[in-house]
């Protein structure tokens, strides 16, 4: 395949980061366009360090800016669309989550046609499959299953009709004459060093004399590496890109996993965290239906409070059901289309995030140090 470029939008997030990372030693790639609205200096610099005889160029723009995408696209071979915003708890205004992750998506594809971007990969969320209820049980769900989230939350809506766009504008025409091809991937609940959620959950701990928050006890989830996630996109660049794979991968979604066992967030959070001392808090917690109910009052206290006052639940039925089902997938079809096998395994994940998580136990103990000098 001749030599290639590639725009990554997102790429100062957690994931993005990483694609940059093994774009970088991609044969054949000219250039990496890194987007995102702010970078820091410590992800400006690990970019400017990365061994690779492709150009990184650096973009900060917004996502819905119209004519920076057009210009951020000029020339490129592949997009992959990562950037989004995040929340599941309520905090982000909805206008906010649907202008970005599902009209910057629109602005996105429209920018690929203006400037014949023949590629398109989307990075699209578990949460667009669901779960729907608490007594919903799937295990090892795969694509064939039409699992769909029926929830309005902002977060699962917006991913769900930005995912619906992408694959919609599979074989459209491009400006050029030639045709768009598009696919989307669906990872789990994504886990890894630097990952934001960890993070703030980590951080919570230290500050409660390493205890871990206990939520979602009732879950049986496979999260997914995020070395592992990056992987599956430089793949489906590949083959996109390759005319004897492309046809069958063009317009579809996949779920992607990882061999991470199946376990509860709250399991998880201690499986990364042990090694440091911290453990989960008081095991007994409010049963499971009782707990479902106890959000749907907050939220019609909220509801009821608006005109007066903006009250925003510690908790709500969405984060009660997202945190406690029974809701796995396979990677087989990603496998069979891709050639998608996880290169990083369970316990060396598993290392990794630990020794992230040990560096932020020693900030913590060096910040003790200095208030008590």
């Amino acid at each position: 395949m001749p030599g290639w470029s590639c725009l990554v939008t997102g790429a100062g997030g957690f994931l993005g980061q990483r694609i940059i990372s093994l774009l970088a030693q991609e044969k054949e790639l000219q250039e990496v366009r890194a987007l995102d609205k702010v970078f820091t200096p410590e992800t400006r610099e690990e970019f400017s360090k990365l061994q690779t005889k492709a150009k990184v160029t650096v973009l900060k723009g917004d996502i819905l800016d119209a004519q920076c995408l057009r210009r951020a696209c000029q020339g490129i071979s592949v997009v992959i669309h990562t950037a989004a915003v995040i929340d599941v708890s309520g905090a982000i205004p909805r206008q906010t989550m649907v202008d970005v992750n599902l009209k910057g998506t629109q602005n996105l594809l429209e920018a690929c046609v203006q400037a014949s971007v023949p590629a398109f990969i989307y990075t699209s969320s578990i949460d667009v499959a669901g779960p729907n209820s608490y007594k919903e049980i799937v295990l090892n769900g795969h694509e064939e299953e039409q699992h769909e989230n029926s929830w309005c939350d902002p977060y699962s809506y917006s991913k769900k009709m930005g995912e619906r766009v992408v694959l919609a504008a599979n074989g459209c025409s491009l400006k050029n004459g030639g045709i768009l091809h598009t696919c989307a991937l669906r990872p789990m609940y994504i886990y890894g060093e630097k990952s934001p959620f960890i993070y703030v959950i980590m951080v919570r701990a230290l500050n409660n004399n390493g205890i871990l928050d206990v939520f979602g006890k009732f879950s049986s989830v496979n999260p997914v590496y995020v070395g592992n996630v990056a992987w599956a996109h430089i793949l489906a660049a590949r083959a996109l890109r390759d005319p004897k794979k492309s046809p069958s991968i063009q317009g579809q979604f996949y779920y992607i996993s990882d061999d991470t066992p199946h376990q509860s967030y709250d399991d998880l959070n201690f499986a990364v965290s042990k090694d440091w001392g911290l453990h989960l808090g008081s095991s007994w917690s409010l049963p499971l239906p009782l707990l479902y109910w106890l959000a749907f009052l907050l939220e019609t206290v909220s509801f009821l409070l608006r005109p007066i006052y903006n009250f925003r639940p510690p908790f709500n039925r969405h984060l009660v059901t997202l945190s406690n089902s029974v809701f796995t997938f396979s990677y087989k079809k990603a496998h069979r289309d891709l050639g998608y096998e996880p290169p990083v395994s369970w316990e060396e994940a598993r290392q990794k995030t630990s020794q992230w998580i040990g560096s932020l136990v020693e900030q913590h103990k060096g910040t003790l140090n200095t208030k008590t000098q």
